[in-house]
């Protein structure tokens, strides 16, 4: 950990790709922001993305990073944590990847409680190809690939955590910054899984979950009286469905974090004394 890491340290010499606009964007810049101002550097960080729009994010920022497959993310990045409990993990997905394909390992996830971020852009929509509906889209969303809607209520990722025991919540907006940014940080230095659900807008094939759309409806529950450590409270926000909010929506302060339980703190990535001579050979295939 360090004080001297800015932000600007965890970004890579690749420049994105992302349509001009994308939410994408300024959820990125939140999260290298929080990565830093909590003290990590990008030598102690691992990103790991899975397929969509978001996937291509741990080649634009600056630390150990690995892209893989589409909605395997999640077990990737717990391999990583509990290989090294010394690195920060942060996951990286979309609503697509997170909650379709990858909806499985997210449920079991969520219940082990292993000490990282998991950070998901929800557009309510597939954007890299080409603008199908998602998981998350509206049960009137029309698309070329369902004209007529999707005919389906949408997955409500807070309350499929909530119930698989999530012991940290949260929802944020990628254009407000600041708040992104602080939210980012509770859900990395929360002692468990953090998830972070954030709006950021596809300006290309969704014009129905836009950024002024999201200005008129997101209520931030710093400015109410809400208490992220009432479990009813949580649940009675999680499922209102009548407003979007945003901020930590759900904490359990008494979290222990999966490793922690199981006694899991030593960095199994180096290979001890006495090992089998090809034991390095072996490991750096992997590589």
């Amino acid at each position: 950990m360090s004080s001297d890491i800015r932000f600007t340290d965890f970004k890579s010499d690749k420049q994105p790709t992302w349509c001009p606009g994308c939410g994408d964007f300024g959820t990125m810049n939140g999260m290298m922001k929080a990565l830093a101002e909590t003290g990590n550097s990008p030598d102690d960080t691992f990103v790991v993305a899975g397929i969509g729009c978001s996937g291509k994010i741990g080649t634009y920022m600056h630390s150990y990073a690995l892209h893989g497959v589409h909605g395997r993310a999640l077990p990737v990045g717990i391999g990583v944590k509990l290989a090294n409990p010394n690195l920060e993990v942060m996951v990286a997905g979309g609503d697509g990847d997170g909650y379709s394909i990858g909806a499985g390992h997210f449920i079991h996830a969520v219940r082990r409680n292993v000490d990282m971020s998991y950070v998901v852009m929800d557009n309510r929509i597939y954007g890299l190809t080409k603008g199908q509906a998602s998981p998350t889209s509206r049960e009137d969303f029309e698309t070329s690939t369902s004209p007529d809607g999707t005919n389906m209520s949408p997955v409500n990722p807070l309350a499929l955590a909530l119930a698989s025991g999530a012991s940290f919540i949260a929802q944020s907006f990628s254009s407000d910054s600041q708040r992104h940014t602080e939210i980012v940080k509770k859900a990395i230095e929360h002692d468990g899984f953090g998830l972070v659900n954030v709006y950021s807008p596809c300006v290309t094939f969704n014009d129905v979950d836009t950024y002024d759309y999201w200005r008129d409806s997101i209520v931030d529950l710093s400015e109410t009286d809400h208490d992220p450590s009432d479990y009813d409270q949580a649940r009675e926000r999680i499922m209102s469905g009548d407003r979007e909010h945003i901020g930590v929506i759900y904490q359990d302060e008494n979290s222990v974090p999966y490793e922690q339980r199981e006694g899991l703190d030593e960095n199994m990535a180096e290979i001890p004394d006495g090992a089998p001579e090809d034991a390095m050979d072996l490991v750096r295939e992997f590589y």
